[in-house]
């Protein structure tokens, strides 16, 4: 009886299983599409970009367009001055909010819970009200222009040390406490206990941080007037305008401008995927 009981619940298993499959698979496809097509087009010639209906492989692979975006923009410095300025405020991100995260969740000191909330809160402040704010200190210490400009104010994000702060909880305190009972210090319990056990949430966290220093567009914007120290957001806006007909152009751009993400993204993939593993065991 129960066998047979059991049938026709595995069957509607079944039929559920394979309509999440296909919404999956074509979710899959709506998101995989532009990726394609962007890579397609940037082989493309003019011809084939306004060809219609619309062609799929080009007619003949153009690598020149790669050449052509760095006749037209200084894309090169650009590209290395997002580089510099990325992989620095990630860095000094990542090691920030590692500090502040082992203080709020292994340490007691007074104020820490109002300390947490006036920390929390700034995640709720739209960046548009601290703008010119911070434009006006930077412009008095004389960081407009320059590396430091660029870089700094951008160091300290809530959400990242509240990211590694939550991993750092799933922490067992025992841990930490015999740690202490041994006669480790505070950067001895965090380089040999805390850390090694949260690696899988730190990449995560620089992994989205590097994402959004990346594309950061606003605040190399408004703090840079040269193109000795503008980023790749900002020289992909000038291509439009130099290439305002030429989409393979500017096809070819977004594909080299993708490239660092993906990369950091294959190399995280597992880290990745354990952290969401381990937020949802924890959960």
């Amino acid at each position: 009886m129960s066998k047979i009981a059991a049938t026709p619940v595995r069957r509607k298993l079944k039929k559920y299983n394979w309509f999440i499959f296909v919404i999956l698979f074509i979710g899959s496809l709506t998101m995989i599409f532009p990726f394609v097509w962007m890579i397609l087009s940037s082989f493309k010639t003019v011809r084939d970009v306004y060809t219609y209906p619309p062609k799929w492989l080009p007619s003949e692979w153009k690598w020149t367009n790669f050449q052509t975006v760095f006749r037209m923009i200084p894309f090169g410095r650009y590209y290395l001055n997002s580089i510099i300025t990325s992989v620095a405020q990630t860095a000094l991100q990542i090691i920030l909010s590692i500090f502040g995260a082992y203080c709020i969740t292994f340490l007691d000191f007074p104020g820490k819970k109002k300390l947490t909330v006036l920390i929390r809160s700034t995640m709720f402040v739209p960046m548009v009200v601290t703008l010119v704010p911070m434009y006006l200190i930077v412009a008095k210490l004389h960081g407009i222009d320059t590396y430091g400009g660029i870089i700094l104010p951008q160091v300290f994000s809530a959400f990242t040390l509240f990211l590694i702060s939550s991993f750092f909880a799933a922490i067992p305190k025992d841990l930490v406490d015999s740690a202490r009972i041994d006669g480790c210090g505070y950067f001895r319990i965090m380089g040999t206990i805390v850390i090694p056990n949260a690696k899988a949430s730190i990449s995560t966290a620089a992994l989205f941080s590097f994402l959004g220093h990346w594309k950061s567009y606003t605040w190399p914007l408004i703090i840079t007037n040269k193109d000795k120290y503008r980023t790749l957001p900002i020289g992909m806006k000038y291509l439009v305008q130099e290439s305002s007909s030429e989409y393979q152009v500017m096809m070819a751009a977004s594909v080299m401008a993708i490239l660092p993400v993906l990369i950091l993204f294959v190399l995280f993939e597992k880290q990745l995927v354990k952290s969401v593993t381990l937020t949802g065991m924890k959960a």
